[in-house]
């Protein structure tokens, strides 16, 4: 089966990266291959339609999809929220990057605090086909590509304007979805540069991956799992720091915060060799 041999072909693709210690490299096989220019095009045309009103209208109807199918997709998965953050107002969600759908839990979260979510998303999704293409596309997302100019101007002026109205947004700091991956891996650091930059916090959070003895229909080489979200402590910019050093101060306790969660939630240190057990839901006995 040709996904099976997707799945499998990831896991190989995370273990050479883990060798490597390419802790955010791409290891998705089928992933849209474009250009510089075709991705820079990509995102100035989902800009250019955003704010007219069929764009708005389809908004509205994919952001009630999603808030529909939220609940019901997330019943089983457990929030672990000890503090509360009723009084925070706009805000960068920070979380590991394992699943397709692993913004469902802080979907949850964010519409338990009754706050409009925000997703950061790689460029190349907006060409994803089907019904996961038309959510990328028309769900509160937000495009990054690799240009300086997007990067430093563009992509400033759409956050602060998203923040000014105190919402939340989602960047997923490891960069790159590694598949079912229990561990937290090296972040990177434009999440917390955004934050320092706008003056806003982290919200740090760690999605624990459990495996269940039910078999996957679609890939019967994987177990189910099911996600614990773990909220972790707030993480504030200190106004006497600069930008830069506030970025680095905020990169290493969320690395430390989701480090400990980790820990905790599995009773194992840290560490980079790859094991089987790395890869939630992974039955090795099936092949």
């Amino acid at each position: 089966m040709i996904i099976g041999k997707n799945r499998r072909q990831v896991i190989l693709n995370i273990k050479k990266s883990v060798k490597e210690k390419n802790f955010n490299a791409k290891v998705e096989p089928n992933d849209p291959i474009l250009s510089k220019k075709e991705r820079l095009n990509l995102v100035k045309n989902f800009w250019t339609k955003h704010d007219k009103l069929f764009s708005r209208i389809i908004n509205l109807i994919a952001r009630g999809i999603l808030n529909v199918g939220t609940p019901i997709l997330t019943f089983n998965t457990k929030i672990d929220n000890p503090t509360s953050l009723k009084n925070l107002s706009s805000a960068i969600v920070t979380c590991n990057h394992y699943n397709q759908f692993d913004c469902l839990p802080l979907k949850r979260l964010a519409m338990n605090y009754h706050k409009r979510l925000y997703f950061v998303i790689e460029d190349a999704n907006l060409k994803l086909p089907n019904w996961i293409g038309f959510l990328m596309r028309n769900i509160d997302s937000i495009p990054v590509t690799a240009s300086i100019e997007y990067l430093g101007r563009d992509l400033p002026r759409h956050l602060e304007r998203i923040l000014l109205r105190n919402n939340w947004i989602v960047i997923y700091p490891e960069q790159e979805l590694w598949q079912n991956y229990r561990k937290p891996r090296p972040l990177q650091k434009g999440a917390y540069y955004y934050a320092a930059k706008m003056n806003v916090p982290i919200i740090s959070c760690f999605v624990e991956i459990r495996d269940t003895k039910k078999r996957e229909k679609l890939h019967p080489e994987f177990n189910k799992t099911r996600w614990i979200l773990h909220v972790l402590p707030t993480i504030y910019p200190n106004p006497k720091l600069s930008i830069a050093e506030n970025a680095q101060k905020m990169r290493e306790i969320d690395y430390r915060q989701k480090v400990q969660a980790y820990e905790k939630a599995y009773h194992k240190k840290l560490d980079y060799k790859f094991t089987d057990w790395d890869i939630a839901g992974y039955n090795k006995n099936y092949f």
